[in-house]
């Protein structure tokens, strides 16, 4: 049985909660023989800066970069809000991303039948929903350069930040999100602002081209992503695979976060190119939601977000979609059975902790292998 190597990153707040929860879950699969992960952990975000000044730590980028997978929890929170900019928490996820080449991101919006009446939308909106947002993760306004903030005098400052995407960047995550579709629903939906902005231009003319040259058997869609956005609140079932940029993914995927109940229910892949020699390729899994200072400590967090990440990486990197699927049924089955952390919770369910509710989806999951 092959080893995979592991680097955990719970970050701050409510991450190293959370991913106590997924190291529960790794331990048992280990000690069970059913797979076999070596972990290492490191230190990322705001724990890193009080540990070494940085984000994240030289030894810990090469940890990253010798690992199958990182497993990702949360950076970020008000006692580091004055840190050097170049140095703040979420530098150090940026710089993984961007180290890593991690270009495509995917999030998935499910809702589980049990949680239907817990979205800001009606039951019959969401129910069954279960869509796939395709981000492109190392471009874009995130990272274009210029990126400056600029003294005019006279009390007057400007900003820079700027949208920059080559063809390639644009060609690539349309093939992943493409790829996708064909194991779905067949159906992708290329959402940009071509009305205003050049760069939205240039994407949706590559997309075009790379569904004809390509995935002609694949139905493509264009959407402008304001109207997209409002889509996605009024009828979300119409999408299948949503494919967008950095800046418009990163908004996108948290509003179907809480098509979902709660963003401590959406999990993440970020995937980079598939090494052509050993076929495998460098990720990282994160859940959605941040740090949550405000319930750090308190045993309040859902680890939904973060269990079904690791369920993300058996899928995508582990090639266990199997043991995935088992994932995602034990999940189901405790909110089945009406266990609901505080984010989630509504009359006639039965609130646990963030361990409680780690412990029962275990559980389920032993069921599921006896």
């Amino acid at each position: 049985m092959a080893t995979h190597k592991l680097l955990l990153l719970p970050g701050d707040g409510i991450g190293p909660e959370v991913m106590g929860e997924v190291k529960r879950l790794i331990d048992w699969l280990n000690s069970s023989g059913i797979a076999k992960f070596e972990t290492d952990t490191g230190l990322v975000g705001g724990s890193a800066y009080d540990a070494h000044k940085v984000s994240i730590s030289e030894g810990d980028m090469a940890k990253a970069k010798d690992a199958d997978a990182v497993i990702f929890g949360a950076v970020g929170g008000p006692k580091w809000d004055a840190v050097p900019y170049e140095v703040r928490p979420e530098a150090g996820l940026l710089r993984l991303r961007k180290d890593l080449a991690l270009f495509a991101n995917l999030r998935p919006a499910v809702c589980y039948p049990a949680l239907a009446d817990a979205s800001s939308l009606k039951r019959e909106a969401v129910e069954g929903l279960d869509i796939m947002i395709v981000r492109e993760l190392t471009g874009g306004v995130y990272f274009g350069e210029p990126k400056t903030i600029t003294d005019l005098g006279n009390g007057q400052k400007r900003a820079i930040d700027t949208q920059v995407y080559d063809t390639y960047e644009i060609e690539r995550i349309g093939r992943v999100a493409f790829e996708l579709a064909r194991k779905r629903k067949n159906k992708v939906t290329s959402m940009e602002k071509r009305n205003v902005m050049k760069s939205g231009v240039l994407w949706n003319e590559v997309m075009t081209q790379v569904h004809k040259r390509e995935y002609p058997d694949v139905t493509l869609e264009h959407q402008l992503a304001d109207s997209g956005g409002m889509m996605l609140v009024k009828w979300p079932k119409q999408f299948d695979v949503i494919v967008t940029d950095n800046l418009f993914g990163d908004m996108l995927s948290d509003i179907a976060a809480m098509l979902t109940g709660s963003l401590g229910m959406l999990p993440s892949a970020s995937l980079g190119e598939v090494d052509v020699k050993t076929k495998k390729r460098k990720a990282l899994y994160e859940p959605v939601h941040g740090s949550a200072p405000d319930i750090a400590g308190k045993g309040l967090a859902n680890p939904i977000a973060m269990i079904s990440s690791f369920g993300m990486a058996l899928r995508y990197s582990f090639d266990m979609g199997a043991l995935a699927d088992k994932v995602d049924q034990a999940i189901a089955a405790v909110l089945a059975n009406g266990l609901r952390t505080a984010d989630i919770k509504s009359e006639g369910t039965t609130s646990v902790s963030t361990t409680q509710m780690g412990e029962a989806i275990l559980k389920e999951l032993q069921k599921l292998h006896a």
